[in-house]
């Protein structure tokens, strides 16, 4: 069987999928090795039995339900490759919105980041990453996490970044920063998207939060009162719908400039505020 015929049938089967064609591009590319480039230029290539073994059990998972990143290990985030497992969310597109946003507030010399919450890693590395100057504190409470983490850093090469392990602001004790980021859990525990895609297969604990969805980014914007420095900026990504009560939730712990910014499928997704005490 040829590269081409391989593609039809898989797209065929996945037909379920939001991208079957793709889908099946990502997972022929992982197993041969080639580039999608090189997948369409030979596509009369025959495919050797191992591989059409390997095609059909990843296929077999796909199909499924199981998520892409899961199948092949790795997800591209900011243009850089992240390593992922099932102890991780897997990064979206829909974050780079937040780095963007962190980059741009972040002070033009040198300062301390914090990134609460940190999984695969990939916020906070993509910062680093653009700002070499600068020192990053990444903090995550899932040991797997937390190591798969540290190996996305040292393969991507960031020397700027330290990983801690705990549960929010508890490994920092008394530390101040310029700048806070997260992507906490904010789905409430009744959300029916919780049963739905790729979802289904990622960790709860990463997703869900009680209150309403709320209990975490209250305890991040609370803790933060505490651990930024004067005029320090906090970021934090939420769900579509939560804009006007994240909102509410920075003002009355006295955040000010208090603004939400839309995802690049234009829903609310990141709201912002400086940090002023009198």
């Amino acid at each position: 069987m040829t590269f081409l015929q391989w593609l039809k049938q898989a797209t065929q089967v996945l037909n379920g999928s939001d991208s079957p064609r793709r889908d099946a591009e990502i997972l022929l590319g992982f197993v041969t090795g080639r580039t999608r480039t090189f997948l369409m230029a030979f596509c009369e290539t025959a495919l050797t039995e191992e591989e059409l073994t390997k095609l059909d059990g990843f296929l077999k998972r796909r199909q499924a339900g199981e998520p892409i990143a899961y199948i092949t290990g790795v997800k591209e985030f900011w243009s850089l490759k992240f390593n992922v497992s099932p102890a991780t969310l897997i990064p979206r597109p829909d974050t780079e919105k937040l780095v963007e946003l962190a980059l741009e507030y972040l002070p033009k010399v040198p300062c301390e980041v914090l990134d609460l919450g940190t999984g695969t890693g990939a916020i906070t590395i993509a910062m680093a990453t653009e700002r070499p100057d600068c020192l990053f504190t990444a903090i995550e409470k899932n040991e797997d996490a937390f190591e798969l983490a540290q190996k996305n850093a040292q393969q991507i090469g960031v020397n700027n970044v330290y990983f801690l392990l705990g549960n929010w602001y508890k490994p920092i004790k008394g530390r101040k920063f310029s700048m806070i980021v997260s992507n906490p859990p904010y789905i409430e525990p009744t959300d029916i998207h919780l049963s739905q895609g790729d979802v289904r297969y990622e960790p709860r604990s990463a997703l869900v939060s009680e209150d309403d969805g709320f209990a975490d980014i209250k305890i991040i914007v609370h803790g933060a009162t505490k651990h930024l420095n004067q005029y320090g900026w906090l970021l934090i990504e939420h769900g579509y719908q939560q804009g006007e009560m994240v909102r509410t939730i920075f003002k009355q712990h006295g955040f000010q400039l208090v603004e939400t910014y839309t995802d690049y499928s234009g829903n609310e997704r990141v709201t912002v505020g400086r940090w002023f005490k009198p």
